[in-house]
């Protein structure tokens, strides 16, 4: 990240170095002050100005509600809890949140894509892949909340001895899916691809589990033989787990939100020490991408 110097920062803006100070003194501009000297990062300094970007009034947009919408996890929504945010959250799964953001509906999304590359193999980072090429989301920017292990999730002591994928379809184990569009139903659809198999050729219980706690359940309660979710669930309701990878779990939201005072609560809470405590706790976490700027149209 490149960081401007006070001046350098007033010439980049056309702005007096006195008009900065008072940005600076009021908390209006991004910047950080490191062993006495203030500095500021340029990207976020781009961004700061296309949120406040003036519009005709027959183009100005409305606020979109205070709602986190996408992917559920259990990390996620403690810290919009303890970060005093006043964000809702609204779990509908990956693509679903993604469709409410192009749409105005919500304010941020939470998304794991996954897909893969022209060899078959898993893409590198499908989540900018995915808000990249989103329409309507000219002015969209990736924000890292963490790393997350995704795997099967198995009763305690694993009585079917599952210790992947194919040994799945080989058995005929019954396995709980999610709603197509969910991060963790896409993860599978890949893998089972680049095994020569297809949803189809699994055992499968009827219906679709919503989230990852309701997938969790339904191993739980002997409804499936296993199911894809992340480590996190696996451990809150006293499963085995079996990892498959580790994946990008990002908020992707429009320019002009992410200076607003809720998302703004959130990003700071991200870089605080209770959010890696929790993480740890919670199991299955990577917080290292927590706060950072991952991708910006």
């Amino acid at each position: 990240m490149e960081f401007l110097t006070t001046s350098e920062a007033a010439d980049y803006l056309r702005l007096g170095e006195r008009k900065l100070y008072e940005l600076v003194t009021t908390g209006a501009i991004p910047c950080s002050k490191v062993t006495g000297k203030w500095l500021f990062p340029r990207h976020e300094l781009d961004l700061w100005v296309l949120a406040g970007l003036a519009r005709p009034a027959g183009m100005l947009a409305g606020e979109p509600p205070p709602i986190v919408g996408g992917s559920q996890d259990d990390l996620l929504e403690w810290s919009l809890r303890e970060s005093g945010s006043g964000l809702a959250w609204l779990n509908e799964g990956t693509a679903r949140g993604l469709e409410r953001l192009q749409r105005n509906e919500v304010t941020a999304a939470a998304v794991h894509f996954h897909s893969l590359d022209a060899s078959d193999n898993l893409a590198h980072d499908a989540n900018v892949a995915a808000v990249r090429s989103a329409p309507d989301l000219h002015d969209v920017v990736l924000v890292g909340m963490v790393r997350r292990e995704q795997g099967l999730l198995l009763p305690a002591g694993n009585p079917k001895r599952l210790r992947s994928l194919p040994d799945v379809l080989t058995l005929g184990a019954k396995m709980a899916l999610r709603q197509q569009g969910a991060g963790a139903q896409m993860l599978l659809d890949v893998l089972l691809k680049r095994t020569g198999a297809s949803p189809r050729d699994l055992r499968r219980l009827d219906a679709p589990c919503l989230t990852g706690p309701d997938l969790a359940a339904a191993v739980r309660n002997g409804h499936a033989d296993c199911g894809v979710a992340t480590r996190a669930a696996a451990r809150a309701a006293g499963l085995d787990f079996v990892p498959l990878l580790w994946e990008n779990f990002d908020l992707a939201m429009r320019q002009r939100s992410y200076f607003q005072p809720p998302l703004q609560a959130l990003v700071r809470f991200l870089s605080e020490k209770r959010l890696r405590q929790r993480a740890e706790e919670l199991t299955g976490y990577d917080p290292s991408p927590a706060g950072q700027i991952r991708f910006s149209a």
